[in-house]
């Protein structure tokens, strides 16, 4: 191993894919001064990790870690989101959207923003716990909390911890409203929660959706839901009467952009009570990682689409500021936004957000409660 400054020299060139990975970039953590690097190719390395089988290309497993956080939400002060308190049941995440804002967050943690954020997974198994001591204070405020804004909360090893469900069936308790964002089909399994909160107003699911082409998502967001299960899963909770609308983001200019009228439709369609965009946006190392995919899986698009992303953020991958981080600026820009506003029109989408209420919130609704009459 040989000692690395962080952001020395030249971002090193695109190493090969790893099957069911965003990235095969794993760089060093902006926050720490030396890092390693193995003297060898890193997925050689990594390789003993997976077990490869022969003839089936580099992988890499996924661990979990018991998360020790010993609060459970999450509040923002960003004026660009509609919500004031989050919930992340996962720190990490496993679908492994190359493009995803989230993956910087990791480094807080001591991994890298590249291939770790999506095969070091921390969970925070006493997250329904922790939820149930804060909204029991009576220092809770009743506010809607957004589930997934962060890192998604029906990632694959949901099936099995269960987690976002048990802080669904809290929620459930206290009729807290609640706000879910996920590109992961397993929403569905829940919808006997979710159907007793919007009895009260007080449930909402974004099915996130970027692109309907099955071979670019497998890509960009290689363990996610396939676009067409995601469609599935809208049709499905409207057809469940829960509210149910669609995230297209993020809209990548020069890939994607040119799905927003089959988007929309595809997604009315389905059933979807609203629809908003955002376009691609590459907060601190999600640049870097996302060139490198572009350059490994787009080389003759490469040029094109960052070009296009500059051109939307004053000429840098990334625009911080407030207001504008969502939509960008310019021409460009505004031929996206003009381009939704007419599909929605075209598709006659509802745009039947609903208000969520905290009309019916109920403190001390632990059933255990019941038990002393």
């Amino acid at each position: 191993m040989q000692p690395q400054r962080p952001g020395s020299g030249p971002p090193p060139a695109p190493g090969k894919a790893i099957r069911g990975r965003g990235t095969a970039e794993n760089p060093p953590n902006r926050f720490e001064r030396l890092t390693e690097v193995a003297d060898g190719d890193f997925l050689d390395s990594q390789r003993d990790l997976a077990g490869d089988r022969a003839g089936d290309g580099p992988r890499v497993r996924t661990e979990y870690f018991r998360d020790p956080s010993r609060t459970i939400l999450a509040t923002n002060s960003s004026p660009d989101v509609p919500f004031d308190a989050s919930l992340n049941p996962y720190r990490g995440c496993e679908h492994g959207c190359i493009y995803c804002y989230a993956r910087p967050s990791h480094e807080y943690l001591g991994f890298s923003a590249g291939l770790e954020f999506e095969s070091k997974i921390l969970v925070k198994t006493d997250a329904p716990r922790l939820l149930r001591e804060k909204l029991s204070s009576r220092s809770w405020k009743p506010q809607v909390v957004a589930l997934g804004a962060n890192t998604d909360p029906y990632q694959p090893i949901e099936a099995k911890l269960r987690i976002t469900r048990g802080c669904l069936e809290v929620f459930r308790d206290f009729r807290n409203p609640i706000s879910i964002v996920t590109k992961g089909s397993l929403v569905t399994r829940d919808s006997d929660i979710l159907t007793d909160l919007a009895q009260h107003d007080a449930a909402a699911v974004n099915v996130s959706i970027t692109t309907l082409d099955a071979r670019l998502a497998r890509s960009m967001e290689p363990r996610a839901a396939s676009p067409r299960r995601r469609l599935e899963v809208v049709e499905r909770l409207a057809q469940q009467k829960i509210p149910v609308g669609v995230m297209l983001a993020p809209i990548v200019p020069g890939l994607t952009d040119h799905e927003i009228p089959s988007l929309v439709e595809a997604a009315t369609t389905a059933g979807a009570r609203w629809i908003a965009h955002v376009v691609l946006r590459l907060p601190h190392g999600v640049g870097p990682l996302f060139e490198a995919w572009l350059a490994r899986h787009f080389p003759e698009r490469a040029s094109k689409v960052m070009n296009r992303v500059r051109e939307l953020r004053g000429g840098r991958s990334n625009d911080p500021r407030f207001h504008t981080r969502m939509r960008g600026e310019g021409v460009y820009a505004e031929q996206i936004h003009a381009m939704m506003a007419l599909a929605l029109r075209r598709a006659g989408t509802p745009n039947d957000r609903p208000s969520l209420s905290t009309d019916a919130f109920r403190r001390g609704s632990d059933p255990q409660l019941s038990l002393f009459g």
